[in-house]
């Protein structure tokens, strides 16, 4: 099995419960990509600004870094592009990605039910489905969250332990 797994997904779309369900399972250690923006990418959002590019660059070379010294690790992190996603994987040949997937209807239903998150608002999901290149199945293991969180959960591992 894996050692090294990064949850992607839109803000709302479960990444952060799955990842750290999927590494209290596997006795990984487990990063909320989140948790580490920088203040000023946090106010951006907080204004229901979308980050840019260049603000993200710094943000994802610190999870590269989590991915790189940690042997056994989740990480929960949006992926939105491909080249996010490789330079999540940079340096590094044994990452296996999950991709939980779902409409935007889906997801905005489950954001209103949120407390005290930073990201704010119907337009910052339009924009970040604007911004989304889903990955592929070659790419990472790709899972409908139309289901329940438990069975969402119970098909990460089932495809994990195929690894």
């Amino acid at each position: 099995m894996t050692k090294k797994i990064v949850v992607l997904g839109v803000s709302g779309s479960g990444k952060s419960l799955i990842g750290k369900n999927i590494a209290d399972k596997l006795g990984y250690r487990f990063f909320d990509g989140d948790d580490f923006h920088s203040q000023a990418n946090v106010d951006k959002m907080r204004q229901g600004i979308p980050l840019t590019d260049e603000d993200r660059k710094d943000w994802l070379a610190t999870l590269n870094t989590l991915l790189t010294d940690n042997s056994t690790v989740v990480i929960a992190c949006s992926g939105l592009k491909p080249e996010y996603r490789a330079m999540l994987r940079q340096g590094l040949d044994d990452v296996t990605m999950i991709y939980l997937k779902g409409s935007i209807d889906t997801i905005w239903q489950r954001h209103q039910k949120r407390d005290g998150h930073y990201f704010n608002g119907r337009e910052m999901l339009e924009s970040q489905f604007a911004t989304l290149i889903e990955p592929t199945e070659e790419e990472a293991l790709v899972i409908d969250i139309s289901q329940d969180a438990d069975a969402v959960l119970n098909e990460a591992l089932s495809l994990l332990s195929n690894q």
